[in-house]
């Protein structure tokens, strides 16, 4: 198929830094008084997709990080007080200041997300450039892994509450995180528009409820209130040097979750976001493992489950409940942003096309991908099996995360240089000491490959391994079919001079080359010897920006009295949709009417050249995730009746 047909090229020259001035951050405003409804609105729905992630981490973040500081020991004070400190303080470093105070203001038109900071830091340089490239592959590879984690280990942690309440239960623990899980997933295609409304309140409640638990035992221990001093920190780092490294690599588990914040900007905004964060869940967090520190001095017996040993027994069974509402919540949110990212992939021409069920007529980005989601609960449901539990889980966790987050930092500094207009050396001292906390906790998370951090390493280098050879493979097809093409401009002389049989209608040829005549108008002449009365060159590109007007979206240019080119542009959020943007045209003098108008495609059957660009098992790949693709009609939302696909054999 052409290359608009297997994987749609991003324009080089949408790519200038002047299209993307985001206003550099501020201080943070003052906080009103009352705020706007429509901004409580968003900050409330926030709390539901924003911060489900690292909502949900006061179930195992303390414990696992506290079971790193002291091993099988006793916890001492020093130790509690130490994990405590960490906790704390990476909530204040890492969301804060790196993201809630610097990363939201590096928005792509309003966008975040790490392949939306890829498209902004190659408008800032002026081109497409393979590291930049590079580093946004990476990041999303890596949220792949972390997209399978995060439901497995916050249902698992969830119902491990069971537990407690009944201990004869421990057997039924993965079982019934396997029917919760697979529940959740065989959901997706409904969408989540009918429930996102109850997220918000859901996890309000949540963040409520965790906060009041942790003040009571704050409390009763107020001297746990000294773990907010940063001296206890460092001085626990500097005092237990032969465990610091793996008591960073548990604390990172507090703040999983915090690239939410920017991948999720388009949806709420930067200001509810903020919001959301200084004045519910960063004090609820906060409150919340105070809280569990205060109960394991008061109680050193229960570490092991110091946060549902937070709540009496009376109400453990509907703390339980909440609980797995809220990891429900936390997946979804996961789940949905794996969506989103595939699509934006799919766009920028890093994965081949997929089926994308559109489950709202409101909202463009609640969208539905029944491939992403099998091989997602697959993998989800392969690592509950595997660990069984979420203190095995927890050693997969967290190398995805840091690996996500350095990514971010690396490209943020671009766009603070280029897009914010800062000298160099000022971006560098804002973002280089925020990217050495990082490197730390991926040092520290690195400690735990062989224990379970190899997962998210393998689940990224697979998807990684999947977008190179996608990129290397659709560029070399693109090269081979370009050597065969024609110039459009000769060929519409030599037809409007020697007209063949004309056919009445309109035809439609979709091409990625404007300039060169398309494979599909080349083989309908050959074999039908026939021109229709109108046909246009139809070019659709993905542009470096989420979304594009539409009094912008296509221009036309008539070639002949019966050529037409048109060039049609979508954002990396947008899905195409051919017919709908063609509607547009009528402006220009188009009169187009879908009954009478035929779409034609070129469908290629691939083969292995003698000498190919890539290694044979490359090869063998590429033509696999060619063959899976989606049909290009589905993706460009062409009527079936209206689409006649034309086939020949490449050799690449």
């Amino acid at each position: 198929m052409d290359k608009l047909g297997s994987a749609p090229e991003a324009v080089a020259s949408a790519g200038k830094a002047d299209a993307f001035v985001p206003a550099p951050p501020q201080a943070l405003e003052a906080l009103p008084a009352q705020l706007p409804a429509n901004m409580a609105t968003l900050a409330l729905g926030s709390i539901g997709v924003v911060y489900g992630d690292i909502g949900t981490s006061p179930l195992y973040a303390f414990k696992e990080a506290l079971h790193a500081a002291i091993g099988e020991g006793e916890p001492t004070r020093a130790a509690v007080l130490g994990v405590a400190s960490l906790i704390l303080w990476a909530l204040m470093i890492i969301v804060t200041l790196k993201y809630v105070a610097i990363v939201l203001y590096a928005d792509n038109n309003g966008e975040g997300g790490t392949l939306s900071l890829m498209a902004l830091a190659n408008a800032a340089l002026g081109r497409r450039t393979q590291y930049v490239f590079l580093l946004g592959a990476i990041g999303a590879a890596l949220f792949y892994g972390d997209a399978m984690i995060t439901p497995a280990i916050s249902v698992l942690s969830a119902i491990e509450g069971l537990k407690l309440a009944a201990p004869a239960s421990a057997h039924y623990v993965v079982p019934l995180t396997v029917v919760v899980l697979i529940g959740l997933f065989l959901a997706q295609h409904h969408g989540t528009a009918a429930v996102a409304s109850l997220f918000g309140p859901i996890m309000a409640v949540w963040f409520v409820v965790i906060a009041v638990a942790g003040i009571a035992h704050i409390l009763k221990t107020p001297s746990v209130l000294a773990a907010m001093l940063p001296t206890h920190a460092v001085g626990f780092l500097l005092g237990h040097k032969a465990v610091a490294l793996a008591t960073l690599g548990a604390v990172f588990l507090a703040v999983t979750g915090a690239e939410a914040l920017y991948a999720d900007l388009g949806h709420f905004g930067r200001r509810p976001i903020q919001l959301a964060w200084l004045w519910l869940v960063l004090p609820s967090l906060a409150l919340n493992y105070l809280g569990q520190a205060a109960l394991v001095l008061g109680d050193p017996k229960t570490a092991n489950d110091s946060f549902y040993k937070l709540a009496p027994d009376w109400l453990l069974v509907p703390f339980i409940l909440l609980a797995t509402a809220a990891t429900v919540i936390a997946s979804q949110a996961v789940i949905s942003g794996a969506y989103s990212l595939t699509r934006q992939g799919i766009q920028l021409g890093l994965l081949p096309r997929l089926e994308i069920r559109h489950t709202s007529e409101e909202q463009e980005g609640q969208i539905f991908m029944p491939q992403v989601n099998a091989l997602l609960l697959i993998g989800v449901l392969m690592l509950v099996f595997l660990f069984k539990s979420s203190d095995s889980l927890g050693a997969a966790y967290g190398i995805a995360v840091t690996g996500t987050m350095i990514v971010t930092a690396v490209m943020a500094f671009i766009v603070i240089w280029k897009v914010w207009k800062w000298s160099p050396w000022a971006a560098a001292a804002l973002i280089a000491p925020l990217g050495a906390i990082d490197a730390v906790f991926l040092g520290a998370n690195m400690m735990k490959v062989l224990e379970g951090g190899w997962v998210p390493l393998l689940i990224g280098a697979l998807l990684l391994l999947v977008m190179f050879t996608w990129r290397r493979g659709t560029a070399l097809l693109l090269s081979k079919t370009r050597r065969e093409d024609i110039p459009l401009a000769d060929l519409v002389r030599q037809l409007e001079s020697k007209p063949p049989a004309r056919a009445k209608g309109t035809a439609v040829f979709l091409t990625a080359t404007p300039d060169m005549a398309p494979a599909s108008l080349m083989h309908s002449l050959k074999h039908f010897k026939v021109l229709h009365d109108k046909n246009v060159i139809l070019t659709v590109s993905t542009l470096n920006v989420p979304r594009i007007r539409d009094t912008e979206r296509v221009s036309m240019e008539q070639l002949s009295p019966s050529f037409a080119r048109i060039q049609m542009k979508f954002g990396y959020l947008e899905s195409p949709n051919i017919p709908k943007a063609l509607a547009l045209c009528k402006k220009q003098g188009f009169k187009f009417d879908i009954m009478s108008t035929s779409f034609i495609l070129s469908r290629r059957s691939l083969r292995a050249a003698t000498k190919s660009g890539m290694p044979r098992w490359q090869d063998q790949l590429f033509f696999l995730l060619m063959r899976n693709s989606s049909d290009a009609t589905d993706y460009f939302r062409i009527p079936t009746g209206r689409a006649v696909e034309i086939g020949n054999q490449v050799a690449i």
